[in-house]
Order: structure tokens, then sequence, then C-alpha cells
């Protein structure tokens, strides 16, 4: 791979994680936009997905490892960190978004 692949994979890296620690920012820092229930949600789900998402990309593994000799239980312990991520980045960033236009438009 060249160098110029990886600085904009580095590049590319670094405004994802920068957007998704501004949204945790505002999610933490301010009064929710979304329903109070989503904001919780978020709060509580906002580092693990963090954590979580370092792992998968640190060992560089599927997001969904799913297998068809997996039990039932081995199934919904690998589903259920990515569907509370997905969630959890969904909200974040829609809180965000919703919070940065509310500015705008009282501005």
């Amino acid at each position: 791979m060249s160098s110029k692949n990886k600085r904009l994979i580095l590049i590319q890296r670094v405004l994802v994680w920068t957007l998704y620690f501004f949204s945790g920012f505002i999610l933490y820092s301010n009064k929710g936009v979304l329903p109070s229930i989503l904001i919780t949600f978020s709060r509580i789900i906002y580092p693990l997905s963090i954590f979580w998402l370092q792992i998968r990309i640190k060992k560089r593994t599927n997001f969904l490892p799913i297998d068809s000799k997996m039990t039932t239980s081995q199934l919904w312990f690998n589903l259920l960190p990515v569907i509370a991520s997905l969630l959890t980045v969904i909200f974040s960033l829609t809180n965000a978004f919703l919070y940065i236009l509310g500015k705008l438009m009282n501005s």
C-alpha cells in the first residue's frame, strides 16, 4: 500500500473519530435535543461503543463474526454490541446535528 493511501486512510479515521468525539461532547455537555430515553441510552452506551470499536479495529476482525455453528447465546453476544453501537452512533450524530442546526437557527 502506498504512503498516499495510508495518509488518506489516516485522515479519514481522524475525521470520523473527531466527529464522533464532538458528538459525544455535545451529548454529555448540553441538554439533548432528542427524546430523553434516547439521550440516556446514548450516554450509557457511548463509552462502551468507543471501546468496542477500538477492539474491532485493532484486531481487524469482522464487525459481525457470525458462524453457522454458533449457539443462540453466542449469536446474541456478538450482535448486541453491534446493534447498540450503531444505534449510539446514529443517536449521538443526530443529536449533534440537531443541536448545531438549532444553534444556527437561533443565531
